[in-house]
């Protein structure tokens, strides 16, 4: 096993945590001292090697996993939260989220699973999804499968991190920055302190979970509950959220995945065009009556619709969804009426 740990100086670290089988390859978790001792920012993947990783990075940065006095959780998603129960485990160590994110955890550790395949099968029917797509879900539903839900051993937070909280780490200054869109309730979290380099552009260092990323575009979608009716805009949430970090304007973003970056600015300009491009697109695409997976089918993805895994093709409609509610909120599109399943055409 080899271990890469980066010293960011100014007593911050990286150790890149592997992500079995998945293309990103590994989560930077960041490791900042404190005079209290060591803050994780984020944890990695639930998994052995995952954890043998984090154990040595720890080691390698000059403290052993007992010394970690807390964890704060950009977002909820397993390759951020999921060693999480074991780092607390192991330390004692105090967990921070925000609560948007900590319900959607509660949410999932105490969801029924028949209940949330009804929810799932009804949600895609309604999207318009075929019936070979269909089929095995439905096949699931029958046999009283699902009961493995991903997300079911994730650990519940201790804390709450609150939007402008600047937060209680001794020796430190690092102030928490709502930025919804990838989650509902995602953080960056900003190191208000000149940076060790003394870099001329910008102020202190950006620790961004994958809010900001230098060259991946962070999935949107949608989190919502079988019981809630609650017709959320993640997409216009994320852009909003890009507008505020562009306005903070860090020296140096620290991302949780790919690498270390300057000029977040620009980057943020970039996202947004991207998404303004993206959403012009579909206009034009909606020009004739679609459903949410036909849109899906011709939208562009990193790769054609027919190599995209059975799993990741919800999430793709997920994001589909998110698009065409900026856009209904835009009034650029509406819901065809009586449509079933339902379509959307552009106005």
């Amino acid at each position: 096993m080899t271990t890469q740990v980066t010293d960011h100086r100014g007593g911050v670290w990286s150790i890149a945590v592997p992500i079995p089988d998945n293309p990103l390859g590994h989560t930077l978790v960041h490791l900042l001292e404190t005079d209290r001792g060591p803050v994780l920012i984020d944890t990695g993947w639930d998994d052995p090697d995952s954890w043998d990783t984090l154990v040595a990075g720890v080691a390698a940065c000059g403290f052993t996993l007992t010394d970690i006095h807390g964890v704060l959780i950009t977002h909820h998603h397993p390759d951020h939260h999921g060693l999480s129960a074991k780092v607390r485990e192991a330390s004692g160590a105090w967990i921070a989220m925000h609560a948007a994110d900590t319900a959607v955890v509660r949410r999932t550790r105490e969801a029924e699973p028949g209940r949330w395949l009804d929810y799932l099968i009804a949600k895609l029917t309604t999207a318009g999804a075929p019936d070979d797509h269909l089929a095995p879900l439905r096949e699931a539903r029958a046999k009283g499968s699902g009961r493995k839900l991903p997300g079911r051993r994730a650990a519940l937070p201790d804390r709450d991190i609150d939007p402008g909280e600047l937060l209680d780490l001794p020796g430190r200054r690092v102030r928490a920055i709502w930025t919804p869109g990838h989650t509902p309730g995602h953080v960056c979290l900003h190191l208000e302190e000149d940076h060790p380099s003394g870099l001329p552009q910008g102020f202190g260092r950006l620790f961004s979970g994958d809010h900001l990323l230098p060259g991946i575009t962070p999935h949107i979608g949608l989190y919502e509950a079988p019981d809630d009716a609650t017709a959320t805009d993640p997409l216009g949430d994320y852009l909003d959220s890009l507008e505020r970090i562009g306005r903070l304007a860090p020296a140096e973003v620290l991302p949780a995945h790919q690498h270390a970056f300057t000029d977040a600015e620009g980057r943020v300009r970039e996202l947004i065009t991207h998404h303004e491009d993206r959403l012009a697109g579909l206009r034009t695409l909606l020009r004739e009556p679609r459903t949410p997976w036909q849109l899906a089918v011709a939208m562009e993805w990193n790769r054609p619709w027919e190599q995209i895994p059975y799993g990741s093709r919800n999430i793709a409609v997920s994001e589909a969804e998110a698009h065409l509610r900026r856009l209904v909120k835009q009034g650029y599109v509406e819901v065809v009426t009586g449509s079933d399943p339902v379509r959307y055409q552009a106005v």
